[in-house]
């Protein structure tokens, strides 16, 4: 806030006059109101003057000024906060490692820089709504990032009131594009099959072969050991997944517990564990040989030197800069399941093991051509079309 001097009034008391410093300060709302220091009593410095000397000698410009300070918080304190007490011991909702370093990236990497050095009950809806649509237009970040941004900073506001730093949410009007743009690649068994072929090593043969049939993430297949197929049981336990290095918690709750383990796929695990050197309970099902056993192998590697090309090999269409890799096998099992098999949708849920059944259908399964085709024929032969009138 700017430096302020203040201006002299006399104020008539019981005692008679007195000199009082007015000023302004402002409340923790914003709001700018009137404050008043006693100097003395106009008997003993009965000119203006002679009040200016004695404020001077009282040093009552350094206190009001001090009063003065803007005692609201920034952004970048009440980020601050939120990091702390939503991610920190205390927080009611335990957060996996990945959503903390996501939501830190947002909040450091894009929040604090845009408005870090405003205070927080200033800044205006319209201000967000702004800055958001530009982060689509001018920096080409999809509408599904710029969501998360959303509601990481509409969470900051939120853990702001809860602990009494903030007065408002100015978020909570702003809107933003939720859906995704993404279109999964699929692959239909055929050019899996003729991917698996394409494949020379067999630890890249049997790993693309679980994905396909398992739908398995591929951070839950990286961190699967011997001790977790459970021969007997016909199942795979998922209760880690790989990240940054080592073993750490599943994506969601759902995620963890076991998927089917087919006598087929068994067969070749088994099979899989003849000739692997790192055939210990303890040691990973796809190892890297490069690091001898001690962490699996890399999947950004795989997927650039082997996965990939073996795909386009195999006719898959991979445009140039298309995201395609071992999730996309679990797009394509998703895909197969409910149009071509005709697995009831609650099943390939399971399979996927996905909270909401909207995530199967909506973005895990696309729309059949043939499936919409056959529907279509057969309304227009209940209205008499025969197909014989085709031509």
């Amino acid at each position: 806030m700017p430096y302020q001097r203040g201006s002299l009034k006399k104020l008539r008391r019981k005692d008679g006059e007195i000199w009082v410093l007015r000023y302004r300060i402002t409340k923790p709302d914003g709001r700018r109101v009137e404050n008043t220091l006693p100097i003395g009593s106009v008997r003993d410095f009965p000119k203006e003057r002679d009040a200016w000397r004695e404020a001077d000698r009282l040093d009552l410009h350094t206190r009001i000024n001090e009063e003065n300070r803007d005692v609201r918080i920034h952004f970048d304190a009440l980020a601050e906060q939120y990091l702390k007490n939503d991610f920190g011991v205390d927080a009611v909702r335990p957060k996996t490692e990945r959503t903390v370093l996501n939501t830190e990236h947002i909040v450091r990497a894009y929040l604090i820089p845009r408005w870090g050095g405003e205070i927080a009950d200033e800044i205006k809806p319209l201000e967000i709504q702004r800055w958001l649509k530009s982060l689509h237009s001018d920096k080409g970040l999809a509408w599904t990032t710029i969501s998360k941004m959303r509601g990481t900073m509409l969470r900051v506001y939120k853990v702001g009131i809860l602990h009494e730093l903030v007065n408002r949410n100015p978020v909570v009007p702003v809107e933003t594009r939720a859906v995704t743009s993404y279109k999964a690649i699929l692959v239909t068994p055929q050019q899996t099959l003729a991917i698996l072929q394409n494949l020379q090593n067999p630890l890249h043969r049997i790993l693309v072969l679980t994905c396909a049939a398992t739908a398995l993430r591929s951070s839950e297949l990286l961190a699967l050991r011997w001790a977790d197929i459970c021969w007997e049981q016909s199942k795979i336990a998922i209760s880690k997944r790989w990240s940054h290095g080592k073993d750490g918690p599943t994506k969601s709750r759902k995620s963890e517990g076991h998927v089917p383990l087919h006598p087929a796929l068994a067969c070749h695990l088994s099979e899989w564990r003849t000739i692997t050197p790192y055939a210990k309970e303890t040691d990973f099902v796809f190892p890297s040989l490069k690091a001898e056993g001690h962490v699996p192998l890399s999947p950004a590697v795989f997927v650039a030197d082997h996965l990939r090309p073996a795909a386009i090999k195999a006719g898959v269409q991979v445009p140039d800069g298309f995201r395609f890799g071992l999730h996309n096998m679990r797009h394509s099992l998703s895909h197969w399941l409910v149009n071509k098999a005709k697995v009831e949708p609650k099943t390939v849920q399971s399979i996927l093991r996905h909270s909401r059944i909207q995530t199967t259908l909506d973005i895990y399964t696309q729309g059949d051509g043939d499936e919409t085709r056959a529907a279509q024929g057969a309304f227009l032969k209940e209205l008499g079309m025969a197909s014989e009138l085709v031509q």
